[in-house]
């Protein structure tokens, strides 16, 4: 493994239009209510969180996706295909886990001619080794927590106000990585420049018909 690289986790989860529910207050005696158009459109996320192996003091790095549908492999390579922009002249250990997509023939075939980029495989069953999990779980318990919206792209609106959210405080991807038990000096965030941590470019497509783009 390369010990100047950038250790990077990648991760994918779906959202839809069911709202997720979760625990909420309302006034004694009122339970709250969820209407929606029992709409099944789902949508996909993919987060890929690192930091530096040998140089914490730059930063966590996210790189966010989203789209309509699911991930196959065709997708996935284009995902990593802004990675390698977003990542130009570093190194980069990706950590993912076991997913068809992840490790079939055309993917190993194009991860062979990137001499950027090494695989490694998360254990199987293993979900609390990635990072990743706790930015979704953070972005369906606050964001899209009882979103019961109209369009996916009102998804898209939530997600991208949960993304800013994460985006302005790096104690919070930080501790995502700190929670994997991953020993990381210093164990806390550094104080960052404005021109250092989480890439805050965004490009959303919000018309449900038009694919989205990669949106940090």
């Amino acid at each position: 493994m390369n010990t100047r690289a950038w250790i990077v986790f990648l991760d994918e989860s779906g959202v839809s239009l069911l709202p997720q529910i979760r625990r909420t207050y309302a006034p004694r005696g009122r339970t709250p209510l969820l209407r929606h158009r029992l709409n099944w459109k789902r949508a996909s996320m993919a987060g890929a969180l690192g930091y530096h192996s040998t140089d914490p003091e730059r930063g966590a790095r996210l790189c966010f996706h989203l789209k309509p549908g699911s991930y196959d492999t065709t997708a996935l390579i284009e995902v990593l295909e802004q990675m390698k922009v977003f990542y130009r002249g570093e190194q980069v250990v990706l950590v993912w886990d076991g997913l068809s997509a992840h490790w079939s023939r055309a993917m190993r075939a194009w991860v062979a001619e990137q001499d950027w980029l090494t695989l490694e495989r998360l254990p199987a069953y293993a979900p609390e080794l990635n990072p990743v999990e706790l930015l979704w779980s953070s972005l369906k318990k606050r964001e899209l927590a009882n979103l019961a919206g109209d369009h996916l792209a009102d998804v898209a609106d939530a997600t991208e106000q949960g993304i800013h959210r994460i985006n302005a405080n790096p104690r919070l991807p930080w501790s995502f990585l700190a929670h994997t038990g991953l020993t990381i000096h210093p164990p806390h965030p550094p104080n960052l420049r404005k021109d250092q941590g989480l890439l805050r470019k965004w490009i959303l497509v919000v018309d449900d018909h038009v694919p989205w783009g990669v949106v940090i």
